[in-house]
Order: structure tokens, then C-alpha cells, then sequence
């Protein structure tokens, strides 16, 4: 994470569940009966079917970053990788990516509701950030820069004596700009330095969950 601060949160039990989902297909039959044929009179008096009318695409709203105008608009919202729902080594790797581009959201819109869901409130550097970013985007003032990306992310996909699984995070992280509500800059803040990050996360209710992220220091 962003935050320097050194954690750490209690343990929790051990919990997995698996979800499996079966897809049945559904295949449409005509009888095999041979139909009579149309008399032309009854063919005559057929009604021509009308023209379908095409749709109209509804137009999108163009994204819009935040700067020194205004608070970022129509920011995409971030969905769950297929891969990451998966208890597998690639699918816990999504799930850490997804995560950090959770923050990043945060960080661009203010809503950190999406964290909260699949977050413990015993991570104390996740709350941090997520008191910073709300804070900051309180009483008309926003936040702009600081995109979070994820150049590296790897898990040996063991698990720990504590039942978490590790996942070791590089995060990068944009400068950032403080507004005020006045459209005043309160603070530029120059890019931070990346950060290694260990996440411990478990696998329950057939869905991925972050217990704790801490520094990775040394």
C-alpha cells in the first residue's frame, strides 16, 4: 500500500468454501409431423409482418480524470476479474490487482464502499488510507493523480500458519493534488516511492478476503 505504517491484525480461523456453478443449455425441438399444405386463400389473407425498429444506442458519458478544474466524472467502475473468483494461485493474483485498482478508485472518487466489502476493519493501513481519502473528498474538496498500479504481484499460493495466504505486492503510486473546495490547491504532493506490500487474504463464502496488508520491510 501506499501507507507506511507497520500493522498487524489478529488472526482469524481458517474458513474455505467452494461455489460451483453448473450451466445447462437448453435446445428448442419441432415435431417431425409433416404439416398440411396452406390453401392460397389462407395465404392471401396472411398479414406481412411488420419492420423491427433498430435500437437507439444510448450515448455514453466521456470519463473525465479529476484536475485543478473540477473532481474526476463518470469514472468506470471496477469489476471483479472472472479469474479472481477462483481459489487457485492466478485467481488470488487477480484478486490482489483488483484490489489495489479498488484504491485507486478510491483515491479518484471518494468511494472506498467496494473496500469496506471485502476488507477487514482490523487493517490498519487500509483504514488509514481510506480515512485520507474520504477526508478528502468531504465538503466539495477531491483528490487528483494518484493512480495505484501494480507492476508486480506473486503468492507461492501456500497457507501460512495463521491460515492466510500471502500475496507479495510492488505498488506504484501517481502524485497527488489536494483540492479545496474553493478550487484552491492545498497540497501537491510529489510521487511516493514504490512500496512492498505483503497481503494476507483467505478464501470464504466462495469469494476472496483481505485480513490484513502490511510493508514489506528489509
Amino acid at each position: 500500500m501506499t501507507s507506511h505504517t507497520s500493522l498487524s491484525g489478529p488472526r482469524r480461523a481458517c474458513a474455505a468454501a467452494l461455489v460451483s456453478i453448473s450451466l445447462m443449455s437448453v435446445t428448442a425441438c419441432s415435431g417431425g409431423g409433416t404439416p398440411p399444405p396452406e390453401s392460397p386463400q389462407s395465404a392471401s389473407q396472411s398479414p406481412s409482418e411488420a419492420p423491427t425498429p433498430s435500437a437507439t444506442p444510448t450515448p455514453t458519458a466521456s470519463y473525465k480524470p479529476a484536475d485543478a478544474t473540477g473532481k474526476a466524472q463518470n469514472v468506470p467502475v471496477p469489476e471483479l476479474p472472472e479469474a479472481a473468483k477462483a481459489e487457485t494461485k492466478e485467481g488470488l493474483e487477480a484478486f490482489a490487482r483488483y484490489w489495489f485498482i479498488l484504491l485507486s478508485y478510491g483515491y479518484e472518487t471518494g468511494d472506498t464502499s467496494r473496500l469496506d466489502a471485502i476488507t477487514s476493519s482490523d487493517c490498519r493501513a487500509c483504514e488509514k488510507a481510506k480515512a485520507v481519502i474520504s477526508g478528502w473528498h468531504e465538503g466539495g474538496r477531491w483528490i487528483a493523480g494518484g493512480k495505484v498500479q501494480t507492476p508486480s504481484v506473486s503468492t507461492t499460493f501456500k497457507v501460512a500458519p495463521d491460515c492466510n495466504y500471502q500475496v507479495a505486492i510492488q505498488a506504484s503510486q501517481a502524485a497527488l493534488s489536494y483540492y479545496n473546495a474553493d478550487g484552491t490547491l492545498e497540497q501537491a504532493a510529489a510521487k511516493p516511492e514504490d512500496t512492498g506490500n505483503l497481503m494476507l487474504a483467505v478464501f470464504k463464502d466462495g469469494s476472496w478476503y483481505v485480513n490484513n496488508i502490511q510493508p514489506i520491510v528489509g
